[in-house]
């Protein structure tokens, strides 16, 4: 099994910036492909970011690819997103992903965080 839990969500004002982590734990030898995807309210789950472990491959939401940012630091079983110039649309709840497959829909993801997060006011 692999554990993810998320932190660094919280309420910002439009333009602001936050930085959210990923720390995986457990089996992580089994995963080589880490993602962020996020849920609004009344919306369905939509992906953000993917990146593997060796940052080789990214791969970004285009509405978010000039304003976000995903990291992973071997060393630490962490990965990272940062969000510079919120939007109000970025607000949801915000979920790590682990897999072992490069995709843009959630299925290939075998384990889940529990979510962080993320309200971006006007």
């Amino acid at each position: 099994q692999v554990q993810l839990v998320e932190s660094g969500g919280g309420l910002v004002q439009a333009g602001d910036s936050l930085r959210l982590s990923c720390a995986a734990s457990g089996r992580t030898w089994r995963t080589t492909v880490m993602a962020w995807f996020r849920q609004a309210p009344g919306k369905e789950r939509e992906f953000v970011a993917q990146t593997t472990w060796s940052g080789e491959h990214t791969n970004y939401l285009d509405s978010v690819k000039d304003r976000f940012t995903v990291s992973a630091v071997n060393a630490k079983n962490t990965i990272y997103l940062q969000m510079n110039n919120l939007k109000p649309e970025d607000t949801a709840v915000y979920y790590c992903a682990a897999g072992s497959t490069l995709s843009v829909t959630g299925d290939p993801y075998s384990y889940w965080g529990q979510g962080t997060q993320v309200t971006v006011s006007s």
